[in-house]
């Protein structure tokens, strides 16, 4: 049986060239043991992308039945989730620590039981936007592991963890941002039909 290349566990989805960028969380977690990496390319531009980003102040977005108590996260915008301010609560466990509109969210690890088991982390989920309205979403994490047999643990099985986890909620977001996109431009085209056909009647 052909084994997994242990570093697609810090580097899932991204560019050499990205790994390479500065990014928010940098300033956050000084010094740190490990860094990993993983990226998206989304079919909708920054705006929504960064909107569903909001939404992890309420939902993991990941496998609900393991990090959401069994409760689906919202396929739907929460209104009022956009407005952010340094210090709110994001997926139970982080904090945001800096945030840019429809650029980045900063988040770094806030419940002592959780910094007990993985150390010390900070993350940046940043959205870098390319041509014809669409984008990458390109996540960082810097983790500080615990002492001990613990953080022993956490160096070997966390990388893999973590990207078992956060696959999925990138994928889950990224098909949210597309679908919300579509829907966007389909009624755009049905609102220009609309008003094409009032003036052939007029």
């Amino acid at each position: 049986m052909k084994t997994l290349p242990r570093y697609l566990a810090s580097t899932w989805g991204t560019t050499a060239a990205e790994r390479r960028l500065s990014f928010p969380c940098d300033r956050f977690l000084i010094p740190f043991d490990a860094a990993y990496f993983r990226a998206v390319p989304v079919r909708a531009p920054a705006p929504i992308v960064f909107r569903w980003l909001c939404q992890l102040r309420v939902a993991p977005y990941s496998y609900d039945w393991i990090d959401n108590g069994g409760h689906k996260s919202r396929r739907e915008l929460i209104p009022g989730l956009d407005q952010l301010q340094v210090g709110q609560r994001v997926m139970t466990i982080f904090q945001l620590v800096d945030f840019e509109p429809n650029r980045h969210l900063t988040l770094r690890l806030r419940v002592a039981r959780a910094k007990a088991l993985f150390g010390e982390i900070a993350c940046s989920y940043v959205i870098l936007p390319r041509e014809d309205a669409w984008c990458r979403l390109v996540v960082k994490l810097l983790v500080r592991y615990p002492p001990g047999y613990t953080g022993a643990m956490m160096r070997r099985w966390l990388p893999w963890g973590d990207l078992f986890m956060m696959r999925k909620q990138l994928l889950t977001l990224k098909h949210l941002a597309e679908r919300q996109s579509r829907d966007a431009k389909k009624e755009e085209k049905h609102a220009r039909d609309r008003i094409v056909g009032r003036d052939h009647r007029i």
